[in-house]
């Protein structure tokens, strides 16, 4: 929001570059979900053979887990 309330050459450099960082995450997500969609269709159109290809595909489309970190101090 500062970015596009200042003048300045960088502020406006800034502005655009959020910009675009934003258009590609909506493009990122679109073809996720497009990818997502083809997949449940090739999952209905095989049989039980194939579960564990399309389990394997599903973990590497899911987002891996980042470990929580603890919140306050540690004494020992």
């Amino acid at each position: 929001m500062l970015a596009s309330v200042l003048r300045s050459k960088r502020a406006v450099q800034v502005n655009i570059q959020i910009m675009r960082a934003f258009v590609k995450l909506r493009q990122m997500l679109a073809s996720h979900a497009d990818l997502a969609r083809k997949l449940e269709a090739l999952e209905k159109k095989y049989d039980a053979q194939f579960r564990v290809v399309f389990d394997a595909i599903r973990a590497l489309m899911a987002e891996p887990e980042k470990p929580k970190r603890k919140i306050g101090f540690v004494v020992k």
